[in-house]
């Protein structure tokens, strides 16, 4: 994956995007706005009218997925009719993700069902609290990626390279925004741009649209229920600076979101307050 190491680039966390103020996180959950200590009941109350709530992690932190069963929890307990939102699957595959959430499946089965270990790579321990929560809580999932065909042919290719039947089932690519590119060339190490890079940054783009797309129709299936929350679990490079699935989501259908970035480690560090709404350090 691009973004797999993404918080080990220096100064990801302190890039000038306004807001400019910085703040003290420490070790588990910080609210970024005031820079005090957190928790995910505060979480799900900052979260009250508000339909998405996005969780950057790091894929390789079980602790980041243990965040996440307790937030998914929390908003239950809030009265929140929860739907978690998956970078992990693409598209095709939501047919396999309802027999989970239903109890119908046993571990075993749902990784082979759902084809974690092709959709995904990453082991499936890593992912466990999180899952776990969905079947205790019987939270409907939605498989949010493109299919991986159609970014790798941007990122070799272009836009223009896809598909019609492709490209009608997806919002106009957009790649003028300064802020996430700025954030996606840190990310990358601060390589020289070129047509290359350009169309890795345009696969990346397509990443972002297309989950947001995803969640934003997934939501629209469903009955209308203020009280329903779609929970979006991605790498933090999708949510960083709220730039990313955020800025979708807002230019697609002007739907605000809350954003928790997970981080690793538990010394505290400085964070541009622009960064998010939340961290979560373990």
């Amino acid at each position: 994956m691009i973004l797999a190491a993404l918080l080990q680039v220096a100064d990801v966390l302190m890039l000038p995007i306004e807001p400019l103020g910085t703040v003290q996180v420490g070790p588990e959950y910080t609210d970024i706005k005031s820079g005090k200590p957190s928790s995910p009941v505060e979480i799900a109350k900052a979260s009250r009218g508000v339909q998405y709530l996005i969780f950057g992690e790091s894929h390789d932190s079980k602790p980041h997925k243990e965040a996440v069963a307790e937030i998914l929890r929390a908003l239950d307990a809030d009265g929140r009719a929860v739907v978690l939102g998956l970078e992990m699957f693409t598209r095709p595959n939501q047919p396999n993700l309802a027999p989970w959430t239903m109890g119908y499946w046993s571990e075993e089965q749902f990784q082979r069902e759902a084809r974690w270990k092709e959709e995904w790579g990453f082991d499936y321990s890593i992912y466990k609290p999180t899952f776990d929560a969905v079947k205790a809580l019987r939270i409907p999932m939605v498989a949010l990626n493109a299919p991986r065909d159609w970014v790798r042919t941007v990122s070799r290719q272009g836009w223009e390279a896809l598909a019609p039947e492709i490209k009608a089932q997806l919002p106009p690519l957009d790649t003028s925004n300064r802020q996430h590119r700025l954030v996606f060339d840190t990310l990358m190490g601060g390589h020289p741009a070129g047509a290359n890079l350009d169309r890795v940054y345009a696969a990346q783009t397509l990443w972002d649209t297309a989950m947001a797309d995803s969640a934003l129709k997934a939501m629209h299936r469903w009955p209308e229920n203020p009280r329903r929350i779609m929970v979006i679990l991605a790498g933090s490079g999708h949510a960083l600076y709220k730039q990313a699935i955020n800025y979708r989501l807002w230019q697609q259908a002007k739907a605000a979101s809350v954003t928790v970035i997970g981080i690793d480690g538990k010394e505290p560090r400085r964070v541009r307050q622009s960064v998010g709404d939340f961290t979560l350090m373990r």
